[in-house]
């Protein structure tokens, strides 16, 4: 898939490589003005090079991927792909911090999941997320709640039945975001993106302490 993008438009192409050795590839300019180069420092300045080295390249346009899986961003064989429709640099840095964390999921996966506490909290948060939404009425199987791997009925249950915006009101106090509660790895990839996109992480290690045990312990060792 790589290949097939760098080989379209060729007259066009804008590539450049960053501090750290990542090869960025714009197939489409970015909306509202931003500068992918700008981006990109304040990313390699706000994440450790360590976390970075599994990322390859980035590739950033209009993907048919993304509609197809209705997504706006993912990482596969040590590429990250975005797409170019972003609101604000906050969200393109958002999305891109949040697949990095995907990329780490390989050769961190044992410090994150090996001790099955963070499936742990997951699953309690889900059963108790279930607990607030029965009592409201949005009623679904169990095993959806018990089940730690994404689930596009799941997924389709909370954002198109229950809605994202009566979830922010249902999951107070339990997950920092709707998105969090879709699958055990999106619970990591949003708390890590939290953790380097708040300077206070308080909200975070109230909500999800082991999540940002996990995290804190990736940052500070070496």
């Amino acid at each position: 898939m790589m290949l097939n993008y760098l080989q379209e438009n060729n007259n066009k192409v804008n590539n450049f490589y960053t501090s750290t050795g990542i090869h960025v590839y714009i197939k489409d300019p970015l909306t509202n003005g931003l500068d992918m180069e700008e981006i990109i420092d304040v990313v390699e300045n706000r994440i450790p090079k360590k976390f970075l080295t599994e990322v390859e390249m980035i590739i950033v346009g209009d993907l048919e991927e993304f509609e197809d899986r209705r997504i706006n961003a993912m990482y596969k064989d040590g590429c990250l792909y975005i797409t170019n429709e972003q609101d604000d640099s906050k969200d393109l840095i958002d999305d891109i911090i949040h697949e990095i964390s995907h990329s780490l999921e390989e050769p961190y996966g044992l410090e994150i999941y090996g001790d099955k506490k963070l499936s742990s909290e997951f699953i309690n948060k889900r059963v108790e997320l279930r607990n607030i939404l029965w009592e409201y009425g949005y009623k679904t199987q169990l095993k959806f709640f018990t089940d730690t791997e994404y689930n596009l009925e799941f997924d389709d249950f909370l954002l198109n039945k229950v809605g994202y915006d009566k979830l922010y009101i249902f999951m107070q106090g339990l997950f920092i975001s709707p998105y969090a509660a879709t699958s055990l790895r999106e619970y990591f990839a949003t708390g890590f993106t939290d953790f380097f996109m708040e300077p206070d992480h308080r909200l975070l290690k109230s909500v999800s302490p082991v999540l940002y045990n996990k995290i804190q312990k990736l940052y500070k060792n070496d």
